[in-house]
């Protein structure tokens, strides 16, 4: 196969499953060569798993037919026109979701759906942990050698006050820490690794709605998330760990977290 030079648009083809599998080799390791393009993918990635929490409940359903004659301008007035110019956006947005992204999300699962904004942080909390930590050379954009800074860095642009746990009675030691797009915000992401090499990760935003606590995992045999929304804080541990040991982890990151605020 002659190498060819990838782009941007790549990236969605490999997201949408369309990239020709004998360039999968090749794309693969240009991504891992181009830190920014790992960031798009993982941003695109989020902003998937959004939609994906946003359009939860109708993905599975037919497209109205009204919904449908709206879009092709059939059988609607101009004043229907005028009254319903909402409508378009959201049957364009459902004809979008259910027809483009349908093959994308076809394999995605999970559960605990109880909220769809607590399904879309564990999800962004998940796609974002699935991309950095298998990352060597590029998984943090600050390291825990200047751990001052990135609290103070990570705390500012998040817009909370951030303290990296501490996780060593957990066995893991914190790598370092990045910032990440969320929703219509921003997010922190701390990584974590214990002795064998094996990685959680703290995916952290500013919230200010209601208590919520959760699990969640995007595939059966991905990472898990363990999330909750309190005292401003919205936040997921991710990992592969035995549900009891993440669960434990998350606890004592949740304790720390909320000490933070108060000191």
């Amino acid at each position: 196969m002659t190498r060819r030079d990838f782009s941007e648009r790549d990236i969605h083809m490999a997201l949408d499953g369309e990239l020709p599998g004998d360039e999968r080799a090749a794309y693969d390791a240009w991504i891992d060569a181009n830190p920014e393009m790992k960031a798009k993918s993982a941003r695109y990635t989020a902003d998937r798993a959004a939609l994906r929490a946003a359009f939860a409940g109708v993905l599975d359903e037919p497209v109205p037919v009204l919904f449908k004659q709206i879009v092709s301008g059939e059988g609607a007035t101009k004043a229907a026109a005028r009254q319903s110019r909402w409508w378009l956006a959201a049957a364009a947005a459902a004809v979008l979701v259910i027809g483009g992204l349908g093959g994308y999300f076809a394999g995605i699962d999970g559960i605990g759906r109880e909220d769809g904004a607590d399904d879309q942080l564990a999800e962004e909390a998940i796609a974002a942990h699935v991309i950095y930590a298998a990352e060597q050379r590029h998984a943090v954009e600050v390291p825990a050698s200047d751990k001052d800074h990135l609290q103070t860095w990570l705390s500012n642009r998040v817009g909370l006050k951030l303290v990296a746990p501490d996780l060593v009675a957990e066995g893991f030691q914190l790598v370092g820490g990045r910032l990440l797009p969320a929703g219509q915000g921003k997010a922190a992401m701390l990584l974590y690794e214990d002795a064998k090499g094996q990685r959680i990760s703290l995916f952290v935003t500013a919230d200010s709605s209601a208590k919520s606590k959760g699990t969640y995992m995007a595939d059966a045999d991905g990472p898990e998330a363990v999330y909750w929304l309190d005292k401003g804080y919205a936040c997921a541990v991710v990992g592969s760990l035995p549900r009891e040991q993440l669960a434990a982890v998350a606890k004592r990151a949740y304790g720390q977290l909320l000490a933070g605020i108060a000191s």
